[in-house]
Formats: structure tokens, sequence, C-alpha cells
């Protein structure tokens, strides 16, 4: 139940703050005018890194081929390999190539994830904390990347002229994998979970998932409260590992019928097959991408002496169409999440029935979590996958005009 920019509900804590709602003859809950403009101002702040962080992505792949580089690395890898083993030299190039990358971005990541959420007083991570978990992203993102990497470019050699339409297919098959065990294995090793006690909230969560014949596998409670001071709630996992997850920030300042609402979010895209729409648009975007990839590598064996669509200097060209066509498509992505979070939130609504909850929830999550809550038209189409703050806040006032 994400407020905005991808960014979820969850609190700090583990008490409740109460369990009486607000009537619906009680006026719409207000965001804090104070700590929106504070968040206005954050937005900006990352928004304008967000562009700086695409230059320099960008540059650094374009000069990286145009420079002969790419060709350079190629060939140094291979002479380093044992003959006529193309996957050693496959694994030292894109090595190479990411360990550069990770240390000209170092900076700008360590000043966007570190300095700039603790001087908004977002963050509780310590710098250790913090190198920690880049240096644990960065072993699952090789120990992913490293195995993926050899499926595609055995692919490339193998299957020349369909390799885009048979990696569509083997990607979206990983991604369902990693989908059912991502909660069990990656996640953990991040986050501590726990199963979320017995009592009221579970109860009312049993009672919302029994009514709406879709059985909740677990809820669990995630220790967000150590690295940070917003609040976040989220569905995640496939089949048995299909679970709804409370940052134990949610747990502390929120009343239990506003928790509620949150749970009752997080149930709707169970109910609605959100994880299943949310693939099927990946398989697409995913088909479509590998196929532009495939034209470019065509266009750059020649452009760029290339030796053919498996070279691995051709890599920067591959990962270069696909971002291109990943920011193109950002607006259209954007714009079908946001349709599943309003649906998800109008059921939230019917199911609970409490909309001055539902409202007070959002009023303090764009508080707690500095999230701009009605932001230009230009930013919600490009940034938000969510429906900003304001949005929500106003539809539930007209479910109360409409049904209370």
């Amino acid at each position: 139940m994400a407020t905005t920019e991808g960014s979820g509900v969850g609190g700090q804590g583990s008490g409740l703050a109460g369990t009486v709602a607000a009537p619906d003859s009680a006026p719409a809950p207000a965001v804090d005018p104070a700590r929106q403009a504070t968040a206005r101002a954050y937005a900006a702040i990352q928004r304008r890194f967000f562009f700086v962080e695409l230059g320099l992505g960008a540059g650094l792949l374009i000069g990286f081929l145009v420079s002969g580089l790419s060709i350079a690395l190629r060939d140094l890898a291979e002479r380093v390999s044992p003959p006529g083993w193309w996957g050693p030299a496959l694994v030292i190039y894109l090595g190479v190539l990411g360990l550069a990358y990770t240390l000209i971005s170092l900076p700008l990541d360590y000043y966007t994830g570190f300095v700039l959420p603790r001087r908004y007083g977002l963050s509780k991570e310590t710098p250790a904390l913090w190198a920690a978990d880049l240096g644990k992203g960065l072993l699952v993102e090789a120990g992913l990347g490293v195995p993926v990497a050899l499926l595609l470019y055995g692919t490339l050699r193998t299957f020349p002229a369909t390799w885009w339409l048979l990696m569509a297919g083997l990607l979206i098959l990983f991604s369902i994998v990693l989908g059912q065990l991502a909660p069990v294995l990656l996640m953990p090793l991040f986050n501590k979970f726990t199963p979320l006690a017995d009592g009221e909230l579970r109860d009312r969560l049993m009672g919302l998932a029994d009514a709406a014949g879709s059985p909740v596998r677990g809820v669990f409670v995630m220790d967000l409260s150590r690295r940070t001071t917003t609040a976040n709630a989220l569905f995640t996992g496939i089949g048995p590992t299909r679970r709804v997850i409370l940052g134990d920030t949610l747990l502390q300042d929120y009343t239990v019928d506003e928790i509620e609402t949150v749970l009752a979010h997080e149930l709707a895209h169970q109910v609605h097959g959100d994880l299943w729409r949310g693939i099927a648009l990946q398989a697409g975007l995913m088909l479509g991408g590998l196929w532009l990839a495939d034209q470019g590598l065509r266009l750059g064996v020649g452009a760029l002496g290339l030796r053919g669509l498996a070279d691995p200097a051709g890599f920067p060209l591959l990962l270069g169409v696909l971002a291109v066509f990943g920011l193109l498509l950002l607006p259209v992505t954007n714009a079908f999440t946001r349709h599943m979070e309003r649906a998800a939130d109008a059921y939230a609504l019917r199911v609970t029935g409490k909309p001055r909850a539902f409202q007070s929830v959002m009023a303090k999550l764009a508080g707690q979590n500095l999230s701009d809550a009605a932001p230009p038209a230009w930013v919600r189409v490009l940034f938000y996958s969510h429906p900003p703050i304001a949005e929500r806040i106003a539809a539930a006032e007209r479910y109360v005009a409409r049904d209370g």
C-alpha cells in the first residue's frame, strides 16, 4: 500500500495507538501543511538526482561503447580466460564493468541513499549498516545476474534468430520462481520477519480474508524501525509464500481500525490477482524490450565493430536499449499500477466501511513518509506508481458522500 513514488506504508514500534475510528460525520483528516512543504522540497531534490543518475548511466554506457573500451575489455577478458571458454570471459567482462559502474556511482548512491534520508529524518541507518546492505545487495545482484547473463549469451549463441523470444519466456519463468522464493530466501537477508501475534488485528485480517474467500498464508511484521522512521506494508510472494507484511513502525502510532484498512488494501491485491496481472504486464514489456534489443544489436554489429549478436562487447548496447524502452514506457506502467492501487483502495473502503480511518492513515503517512500529497501532473505521470495521497483521501470522501 505504497503512498508515493513506490514508497510503502508502515510504522514504528510494537504497540497499538487505539481502536476507535473517527465517525463518518467528522471532517476528513488533513495533511500537515508544514510537513508537506518539507515533502515537496525533498521530492524535488530526489527528482533532480534521478535525472543526474540517469545522465551518469547513459554517459557511461555511450562512452564505453564509442570509445572502444568495451571491445578492449572483452579482449582482455578473453586473454585471461581458458582458451575457447566463453563463459569465464563473459563473467570477467561483466564483473569488471559492474565494478567500474559501482565505484563511479558510489558517491551519488551514498548521498541519495544515506545522507539525504538522514538529513530529512527518514533514516536511522548507521554508515556500517548502510554499507552492509549495499554489500549484500551487490552479492544478491551478482548471484542472480551471473546465471541470467550466462543463460542470455548461451541463448544468443545457440538461437541467434529467436533468442529474444526464448529469453523473454525464460525470464518470465525466472521471475515467477523468484517471486515465490524472495520472501523466504532474499528478503530475510535484509530484514527480520516475525508472525503477527494473535490478537484483534490478526482476527480482523482473518475475518477479511475469510469473507473474501481468499485465505492468507501469513501475516508478518518486518523490523523496519531498525533502518527508517517511515511506515510501510506490502503484499508479496506466490502460492505457499504469499503473505502480507507490515512494517513494525505501522504498529505504534496507528489505530487498529487504521491498520485494518491497510490490511484490507493489501488483501485486495490478492483478491484481484494483481500479482499475476503485473507478471503479464512484465511479460509484454520484456518481449517488446528484448525484440528492440535484438534490432539494436544487429545495427551495432556493423556500426560498433561487434563480432556478432553474442559478442559481450555489445552488452552496454543491449542494456541501453532496454533502459530507454523502460523509461519511455514508464508513464504506461505507472498508470497501470495506479489503476490497481485505486481498485485496492476501493476494495478496502468497501469491505471495512471505515473511510475516516482510511483517510487518517493517508494523512499520517503523508507526514511520516514525507510524501508529496498533491504533486504536479507531470510528476505523477512520470514518477508515481500509486495515486497521490490527496487523490486517495478525496476518493474516500466521495465514498462517504455516496455511501455514508
